[in-house]
């Protein structure tokens, strides 16, 4: 889940990253009492859980009362990368001499943190390190092992950083390596490093985005999730701890894991149907996530039918089986709906949903189970003609 800025920046603040002074608001009534706070100038940053703002015009600036409050209203309620912006933050301006680049990502090969850092940052600095990579260095880390801060030091030397910023700019990527594992990250990054006259760094923006499956470990972070999501039952969604997208079709599905979920709404539009959502279950399926499922992908109104399509590692299936039954008994859907389930306990969980008349498939391939399905809709969506 990527965390909105001031949230972001929240973190960092309190992880010693110094962050420049900054309020977020929701309406224009705040912005008169938070301008006399921040003082002027002011950069005001549309709050977002996407990158390329800048690009899209989602920052501005803004001298008097008068351009802030023109550009707040501008931005409030406007459509940004297929996001509605609903808040902004307020934020003094900063001038600078110098923009740098500090990232720490999951290196896709390896499965380790990679530290990256650049004498060049700002919004173009993809395009500038694919043009000039020897600008951007990386490195690996051991995450058992932890990392040192003079490995940072001698990081941020390979690239030419001496001097008093030397020191400076190694502490503020050290810290956020800190935060990076603390926070179950996927992603921290300060894009860019401003280095003020004075020569002194701040992080004009900060990107967070926490792993969805360990936010149920950081109650702390008190994220906002009416405000990130648009969607209400996403909203219930990330509060239950499951994955949630809304598609553009009538056929829900339910799935236990991203790449069986994925392969399976393939699989329906491959016969014929077209997908209402993705959900997964992630990892840990119980009786009570397994009914929370069900009631949130049947809230949809748009639904009319349902394939629930789960494997069982180490997960025990008649809890889920037992958790399918439960939902359906207590909302009595009319629709078509079919089990594929295979693996832990197998037997018992086909026994539990076929003793309630939910229709199951043994079969392992999918395929067949999708075969069937859209059998089944069809005869449903000709018979509600």
């Amino acid at each position: 889940m990527r965390l909105f800025e001031h949230e972001s920046k929240r973190i960092f603040k309190d992880s010693g990253i110094p962050v420049p002074n900054g309020l977020p608001i929701k309406c224009l009534d705040d912005l008169p009492s938070t301008v006399e706070k921040i003082g002027l100038p002011v950069a005001v940053k549309a709050q977002l859980p996407v990158g390329g703002r800048a690009k899209a015009r989602g920052i501005r600036f803004a001298n008097t009362l008068e351009e802030a409050l023109s550009e707040t209203r501008s931005l409030i309620d406007e459509m940004i990368g297929g996001h509605r912006v609903k808040s902004v933050l307020i934020e003094e301006k900063i001038v600078a001499r110098d923009e740098y680049y500090l990232g720490i990502t999951i290196d896709q090969l390896s499965g380790v943190p990679i530290l990256m850092f650049s004498t060049r940052g700002g919004v173009d600095v993809n395009e500038i390190a694919k043009e000039n990579p020897e600008i951007l260095i990386s490195r690996k880390t051991n995450i058992s092992r932890g990392l040192f801060q003079f490995e940072v030091l001698d990081f941020c030397r390979s690239l030419g950083l001496k001097g008093p910023l030397l020191p400076k700019v190694s502490r503020i990527l050290h810290k956020l390596y800190e935060v990076f594992v603390r926070c179950d990250a996927v992603l921290a990054e300060i894009n860019p490093l401003l280095i003020t006259d004075e020569g002194e760094p701040c992080a004009v923006d900060a990107a967070l985005d926490i792993d969805d499956n360990a936010l149920f470990r950081h109650p702390d972070l008190e994220l906002d999730l009416e405000m990130r999501f648009q969607d209400e039952i996403r909203i219930d969604a990330a509060r239950s701890g499951l994955s949630y997208v809304r598609l553009d079709g009538d056929i829900g599905v339910i799935g236990s894991g991203a790449g069986l979920t994925m392969a399976t709404a393939d699989l329906v539009k491959d016969f014929g149907g077209r997908p209402a959502n993705f959900l997964e279950t992630g990892g840990g399926i119980t009786e009570d996530l397994m009914e929370r499922a069900v009631e949130l992908v049947l809230r949809d109104q748009r639904i009319r039918a349902l394939f629930i399509n789960l494997y069982g590692g180490i997960n025990p299936m008649p809890s889920a089986a037992r958790g399918i039954v439960r939902a359906l008994e207590k909302l009595t859907p009319r629709i078509p709906i079919l089990v594929k389930l295979v693996g832990n306990q197998q037997e018992e969980a086909w026994g539990i949903l076929e003793r309630a008349g939910v229709p199951v498939v043994r079969d392992i391939q999918t395929e067949k189970a999708v075969a069937k399905l859209m059998n089944l809709y069809e005869e449903y969506m000709c018979a509600s003609l």
